[in-house]
């Protein structure tokens, strides 16, 4: 979804040319029709419990086999993770990110605790960020606050809900920098994102797995961080500062 003809063509190992007549051989006009229709599809009949059926189905038999599956998939989205391309895409990213100063972070439902915790850790390296976590009207709420924030840091999956297109769109209204952490290429988001990172949610049509959007955005916190030492240095410093300031000093024994 997010590769082009010729990126599609050198992982597999062909031309560019055989791959757009593949596409058309489908009955596309051409790539970009194909990932449309893609996009469209997803969401239907993946409800969480679809997929975690699915799953179980796969796993029955025990514990450990549930275990077994969790660890491999992990691990496969780690080896992706750390391919050539996604290892210049998260490049690309830090390299978005690391110049401002405030940056917004957007995520929802379980996505949110990731939001909120690369808040956190981008706040330790020095930034000012805004997490927008909130849905329906809680949300427009948070999103008076974007115009403050200098880059737009987004995590969403599958189709464009309405809180993902509504950040996104005023992100672009602002003109800030974009740069979006994906399992999919919905059109109405990665057109308008600088920086597209890839990260697969575990299996296709299985549970729902975060390790891979988590690597993704620790090597993006660390790469931030390298790119600007000093602040990040700094800020940790006063952290250290404030930690002994409130902890009480132990006693000595007598």
């Amino acid at each position: 979804m997010t590769k082009t003809a010729a990126e599609l063509a050198q992982a597999i190992g062909t031309s560019d040319a055989t791959v757009v007549r593949a596409v058309q051989a489908l009955g596309f006009s051409g790539l970009p029709e194909l990932k449309r229709d893609l996009a469209a599809t997803f969401g239907r009949g993946v409800s969480p419990a679809d997929n975690m059926q699915r799953t179980l189905s796969i796993v029955e038999g025990g514990v450990e086999r549930g275990i077994d599956f969790v660890l491999s998939a992990q691990q496969a989205g780690v080896n992706q993770a750390s391919s050539h391309e996604m290892r210049t895409k998260l490049a690309a990213a830090a390299r978005v990110l690391k110049e401002p100063r405030r940056i917004a972070v957007f995520g929802i439902g379980p996505t949110a605790f990731l939001a909120g915790y690369a808040g956190m850790m981008l706040t330790r390296n020095g930034k000012q960020c805004h997490v927008l976590t909130g849905t329906g009207s809680s949300l427009a709420d948070q999103l008076l606050q974007l115009s403050g924030c200098e880059a737009l840091l987004i995590m969403a999956y599958g189709r464009a809900y309405g809180e993902a297109a509504a950040t996104m769109e005023e992100g672009r209204r602002l003109k800030l920098p974009i740069v979006l952490i994906s399992d999919s290429l919905d059109q109405s988001l990665a057109r308008h994102a600088d920086v597209i990172v890839p990260a697969p949610r575990g299996l296709a049509e299985q549970v729902a797995l975060h390790g891979t959007t988590l690597a993704c955005l620790e090597a993006l916190i660390v790469g931030i961080a390298a790119a600007d030492q000093r602040s990040a240095l700094a800020t940790l410093e006063t952290l250290s500062d404030f930690r002994k300031a409130i902890a009480p000093a132990p006693k000595r024994s007598s």
